[in-house]
């Protein structure tokens, strides 16, 4: 198979930045939006218009694609603004439209009928004739709903050959049917088909049982203080399965879910896919090195969800223990776009090695001298800080998180380069105990950031 004929990998981009990273660490594709009228107006915030503009100029040079996240769903009294929306993000000239609903699909169509339009996953499409209904309309990919299998999908390409079929293959999952959700708009006042989801089924819940006879009310045995995360589930991971997704040929495009996260998951999740992607058109798939990186991530736990096998033939979707769990690494510092300075986002002080996570194909130079050293052990390459010293020349022990100072590289890396430390030695730096992982317990902090 040529490379023009392989699987598309669609990273997410929450801003420019994230935007850049999952570029450059293999996406041929990402998506992304501003905050009017995207499912994700937290992530959308952070781009406005002239850095959303910036976003598909930079992808668009290193022949790259950007797909416009309008997949909200308007009130009647929001029509023209969405439509004045539309407007604004065409003249961008994105290269796809995500929208969610039939009415957007014929607004998208007049106001911008030379973008393609793809359908959003909330549109829960999971059969061969719901498909051609938008496939009638003109849409020419839909992201089909996460709960559908595999075996739907050969169905629906084997009916319309010529419709793009999208799947979810890396991120959260969702308590509600492909994210129609309503507990978030009850309980918090927080719309999740406005895209501002306050991802309640990830709270701890106490559960109490009622006795009507009595009138009694007691709470169910938990651990005092903890809660049960009840309708928390597992992240999807569906990198053990590439290679059986791409065999079946039905599948255009693998997507990753998380525009919300960290840059380093923008980055580490999406080289893994690529890696993964690659490998099987060469012959060389091993599900073994893909999940390593994988594992690295804070997660939910992992599950290969629907795709393969259904849900009453599983009891691994659940993780009623903890709302998240520290991944094996921590993230150290992010080196600048110039590769000249990293910044800290974990404490570092002199005599420190960090492991370099480097961008797809990026190779580095071993050097030493008296700002540090740059080393290969076991396949993997080490910065050791002899020096930190800040780009206006300011001499420092220590680097704590936060900080904003731009520090010098003992040599020039690639832009985007990610460094990282085990998750036992970070903690260590912070005077904290072992953690348990699942942890049952996190901060509102972590909590926040996740969200």
């Amino acid at each position: 198979m040529t490379a023009q004929n392989k699987v598309e990998l669609l990273a997410p981009a929450g801003n420019l930045e994230k935007m850049k990273i999952a570029l450059n660490y293999g996406a041929d594709a990402v998506y992304g939006g501003t905050s009017t009228f995207s499912l994700r107006i937290r992530s959308g915030k952070e781009f406005d218009m002239e850095s959303y503009a910036q976003g598909i100029a930079y992808a668009h040079a290193r022949g790259k694609k950007v797909y416009s996240t309008v997949n909200s769903f308007p009130f009647n009294s929001q029509m023209k603004l969405y439509e004045n929306h539309i407007a604004k993000i065409a003249e961008l000239k994105p290269d796809a439209l995500i929208v969610s609903s039939p009415g957007v699909v014929k607004i998208a169509h007049r106001i911008a009928p030379d973008i393609p339009i793809h359908l959003s996953t909330q549109a829960n499409v999971m059969n061969a004739m719901d498909a051609e209904v938008y496939y009638d309309l003109g849409v020419k990919r839909i992201i089909v709903a996460r709960e559908i299998s595999l075996k739907d999908c050969e169905a629906i390409k084997t009916h319309l050959p010529d419709l793009e079929l999208e799947i979810f293959v890396h991120g959260s999952m969702c308590f509600a049917y492909s994210g129609r959700c309503l507990i978030s708009s009850l309980q918090t006042g927080r719309v999740p088909n406005r895209g501002s989801c306050a991802n309640d089924c990830r709270f701890p819940y106490e559960v109490y049982a009622h006795n009507p006879e009595s009138g009694t009310t007691f709470r169910l045995d938990e651990e005092e203080g903890i809660g049960t995360y009840i309708m928390n589930a597992k992240d999807m991971n569906m990198a053990s399965h590439v290679d059986e997704i791409l065999a079946s040929g039905v599948v255009d495009s693998l997507k990753i879910e998380g525009r919300t996260k960290s840059p380093y998951y923008a980055g580490v999740v999406t080289k893994a896919y690529r890696h993964a992607i690659d490998d099987f058109y060469a012959n060389d798939f091993d599900e073994r090195r893909y999940q390593k990186e994988l594992g690295t991530t804070q997660n939910r736990g992992f599950t290969d969800a629907y795709l393969l096998s259904r849900p009453f033939d599983r009891n691994d979707t659940e993780s009623n223990d903890f709302s998240i769990q520290y991944g094996t690494h921590q993230v150290a510092g992010l080196v600048g776009e110039d590769g000249l300075t990293w910044k800290c986002k974990d404490k570092t002080c002199i005599g420190d090695s960090v492991e370099i996570v480097l961008p797809v194909d990026a190779t580095v130079e071993l050097i030493d001298n008296d700002i540090g050293t740059i080393a290969k052990i076991d396949g993997s390459y080490f910065i050791t800080f002899k020096k930190l010293t800040t780009k206006e020349g300011k001499a420092l022990e220590c680097v704590h998180s936060g900080n904003v100072n731009e520090i010098l590289l003992p040599a020039m890396l690639p832009g985007y380069t990610i460094l990282r430390r085990e998750i036992a030695e970070a903690l260590e730096k912070k005077g904290l105990a072992e953690a348990s992982t699942p942890m049952k317990q996190e901060n509102k902090t972590t909590m926040k950031e996740m969200k």
